[in-house]
């Protein structure tokens, strides 16, 4: 398996043993719509990926990434962390490359602030400006982080980006042999960068209706889909998800990522991945 190099909240690496065996095993054109760290599409074997995501800074990102060739890039970011003297200590050269960023937008900076940012978040405010503290004693840009991007890099070379609300998404060119994944904000497990106060839109009950539709019209049209969700969280039950869901196969999984339904409905967190297949 390959990890991203960006730690996304809300990453799926960890259950990928579980997900990757329930999709197809021959794909045309791969869609992931919300792509976040890729950990899902630079693992899924398809002849074409196109990915989608809101966050119009990490499909910036992984662009950037694509621009140049590995070596490149490398260098790059060593001359940024000499420039700036970035370390798990100096916090005083990670605010200046943020300031920087603030003003330049620049994706290398970015992806710097992102490993050396507290919880590596993607997080902004209204403004539209980069404001994770930084990470300190904890987050840096290390050998793991580069054997990552490394691999990630090799991964991504051909793929298709796309920014945008999943709603305005065109999913008019998929034909059946054809594949969608959707790994959406969870509803009743909010996360700091789908909270609505990070200068990207929230999400809300109608999202999830909007999301159900647009798969049901996949269904009718006999292309494959797969949904990650949580059921319930914390005692709280997602009631429209779990009655849109029974329509389909509900495939739950399990904290020690083995493929069992045994005791699903007992855990705190009730995470499914749900199949039209």
């Amino acid at each position: 398996m390959i990890k991203s190099p960006l730690n996304y909240i809300g990453g799926k690496y960890k259950l990928l043993p579980q997900i990757l065996p329930l999709f197809p095993e021959h794909i045309n054109t791969f869609v992931d719509l919300f792509a976040g760290g890729l950990d899902v599409s630079i693992n899924v074997e398809a002849e074409h990926v196109i990915c989608n995501d809101i966050n119009n800074y990490v499909i910036g990102l992984f662009e950037y990434f694509q621009h140049y060739t590995i070596e490149e890039l490398i260098n790059n970011i060593h001359g940024v962390i000499n420039e700036y003297g970035l370390t798990k200590q100096n916090r005083e050269g990670y605010n200046a490359l943020r300031e920087e960023f603030n003003r330049t937008r620049s994706s290398l900076h970015l992806f710097l602030l992102v490993c050396y940012g507290f919880n590596h978040q993607f997080r902004f405010n209204n403004n539209g400006e980069f404001n994770n503290p930084f990470g300190i004693n904890r987050s840096s840009y290390n050998a793991n982080t580069e054997k990552n991007l490394r691999q990630l890099h090799e991964a991504i070379q051909g793929f298709e980006y796309h920014i945008g609300n999943f709603r305005q998404f065109d999913l008019g060119f998929m034909a059946p042999g054809d594949f969608l994944y959707a790994d959406p904000p969870y509803l009743i497990s909010c996360g700091s960068y789908n909270d609505g106060k990070r200068g990207f839109e929230g999400w809300s009950p109608n999202d999830d209706l909007a999301l159900f539709e647009k798969l049901d019209n996949l269904n009718q049209r006999g292309i494959s889909f797969a949904l990650s969700n949580v059921t319930r969280h914390k005692g709280e039950a997602n009631e429209p998800l779990i009655a849109w869901a029974n329509n389909y196969n509900i495939h739950y999984l399990n904290a020690d990522y083995s493929n069992s339904n045994y005791q699903a409905t007992e855990s705190e967190t009730v995470e499914v991945l749900i199949t039209n297949y």
